[in-house]
């Protein structure tokens, strides 16, 4: 009797399928696209934004997305996290929901901490306001950007207002590039409504050197350029006292 007593009041070890499940690597890709890598803690927080930019609409399960509801608070929470220095941003996107695409580009040019945005294969489409609202902007030699008027999809009511609704939406886009770019409207536009190089669309694809000559981007480079600008600017937003002035 004593030793059930014992057995009963000595604490049981848990075996190894028992064990407090902790999230896995594949929870986070299902969850938010990303894994865990193994790295030191970093000051600079890396943003991917691959595929389709997702928005009100959830797109079909064998289309690779980027869902602007996860991207929203991870933005937030940088902002507010002091550990965090310098946001890296990286691109490979073929385009997506157009108010979910500038509300994504509006967020990482609101922030008040160093941005720099790589393309790396393509920013496409709503791609293209993405990629340049951070603080500095960097292209891969052989990625490429489609430049296009937006498009409606689905029913689509055949009144003015419609057409005016999507006129404004169009000059959202463009101001918002030319707000934050070296380009022109006047060659935006030019390349917005060039016919006969898409085959199904009107507009224009550039690539790296092309977007740079335009003043669409800043340079070419890779990843290695934009981590060295981020900490450049990480390095000088260090030495900037409340007052503003470089000590």
């Amino acid at each position: 009797m004593d030793n059930f007593k014992q057995q009963e009041q000595e604490p049981v070890n848990p075996g190894p399928n028992e064990e407090l499940k902790k999230p896995s690597v594949l929870d986070t890709i299902q969850q938010l696209g990303q894994t865990a890598v193994p790295a030191s803690e970093s000051n600079i927080f890396c943003m991917t934004i691959i595929g389709q930019v997702e928005g009100h609409l959830v797109l079909p399960p064998q289309n690779k997305t980027t869902k602007y509801e996860h991207l929203i608070p991870q933005l937030v929470a940088v902002e507010q996290n002091p550990k965090i220095e310098g946001i890296f941003i990286v691109l490979n996107t073929v385009g997506g929901d157009v108010e979910a695409g500038l509300a994504i580009a509006e967020m990482i040019a609101t922030l008040s901490k160093p941005t720099v945005t790589l393309v790396l294969g393509g920013g496409h489409s709503i791609g293209v306001p993405i990629a340049v609202s951070s603080d500095f902007s960097i292209i891969a030699e052989t990625a490429t950007m489609t430049i296009h008027p937006i498009r409606l999809n689905g029913l689509v009511i055949g009144v003015p207002q419609t057409f005016e609704y999507l006129d404004k939406m169009q000059e959202r886009v463009i101001r918002f590039i030319t707000s934050h770019s070296e380009i022109s409207e006047q060659k935006l536009k030019e390349l917005m409504f060039k016919t006969g190089e898409l085959t199904r669309d009107i507009g224009t694809t550039v690539i790296g050197a092309d977007a740079v000559k335009y003043g669409l981007i800043d340079t070419i480079g890779g990843v290695g350029d934009g981590i060295r600008e981020l900490n450049r600017r990480i390095e000088a937003n260090r030495k900037q006292i409340p007052g503003g002035v470089v000590q």
